[in-house]
């Protein structure tokens, strides 16, 4: 069986909302009956795109990570649904129907990654329903991947076990995976919004000047155990990323030939940068 799936890479994503303006643009003012009643001018955010800064400076990133009804395979909101409000298409697409579902508040709050919201004058719930009165147009598409500037949004239209190949290809992550909901919204690079980095700058005297000090050997241990090693560009920075946040204490030791051993010890709550680290001569 052939099923619909979304894949969100998180670092291709510059924050443009096209994804989200788009959304508006199809749905605000227009009902589709069967699929949807019209989405409200103000308040509804069906796509949302999540924003978060890591980092002091200089040593700062954001990430951008669009969210939506992740028509989830064991969708809580089906669970919760009377009257059969809430179905699962074979294509994989989960679809509220705007008549059957109207009243039903409580699937607002049945949805645990807060993607149905309540429109408040209809008194129905509402998601983004992956453009599905478009794709039974023939539509190859949703709009939200079209508008995509960057290519942060794709589709893929196959089977449940190419998918499961496709992921772990490409590193492909679920939100939330602990609920055991199997969303058919994949993410490529969600480390850079979820987890945390430890950073820091390295510098040293040099002819009777401080300088940048690239080559030096930076290792990254944990309860005594070396967990990584890098060596600092030409910028004398260094940067250990994807580590779990309130993941406790690390220490990061610095090795270079010319100047003396330095370690910095820190407790990871939420990304760190240790700021400029100064080595003594030998």
């Amino acid at each position: 069986m052939m099923k619909w799936n979304l894949i969100v890479d998180v670092a291709r994503c510059h924050n443009s909302q096209n994804c989200y303006l788009s959304v508006g643009d199809e749905y605000a003012g227009n009902e589709y009956p069967g699929y949807t009643a019209e989405m409200p001018l103000h308040g509804h955010k069906w796509i949302d795109v999540l924003k978060r800064e890591r980092g002091a400076a200089p040593m700062v990133d954001v990430a951008y990570m669009p969210t939506m009804c992740n028509h989830c395979d064991d969708a809580p909101c089906i669970a919760a649904a009377e009257n059969g409000a809430v179905k699962k298409r074979d294509d994989g697409i989960v679809l509220i129907d705007p008549v059957k579902a109207k009243g039903q508040k409580q699937l607002v709050d049945a949805c645990p990654y807060g993607a149905i919201w309540w429109n408040e004058e209809s008194q129905v719930p509402q998601h983004w329903n992956f453009d599905a009165h478009l794709l039974d147009r023939g539509w190859k598409q949703p709009r939200c991947v079209q508008a995509c500037p960057t290519g942060a949004l794709r589709t893929v239209f196959t089977g449940d076990e190419e998918m499961a190949v496709i992921a772990k290809r490409d590193g492909l992550e679920v939100r939330a995976e602990e609920l055991g909901t199997r969303p058919r919204v994949y993410y490529r690079n969600m480390d850079l919004y979820e987890k945390c980095f430890i950073g820091g700058s390295i510098a040293g005297m040099v002819d009777g000047k401080e300088e940048c000090i690239s080559g030096a050997v930076v290792t990254l241990n944990k309860d005594g155990t070396k967990i990584a090693e890098q060596v600092s560009d030409g910028f004398g920075d260094f940067k250990f990323d994807g580590l779990d946040p309130d993941s406790g204490a690390y220490t990061a030791e610095i090795l270079h030939p010319g100047f003396q051993s330095v370690s910095e010890t820190v407790t990871l709550g939420t990304t760190v940068y240790l700021g400029l680290i100064s080595l003594g001569a030998r």
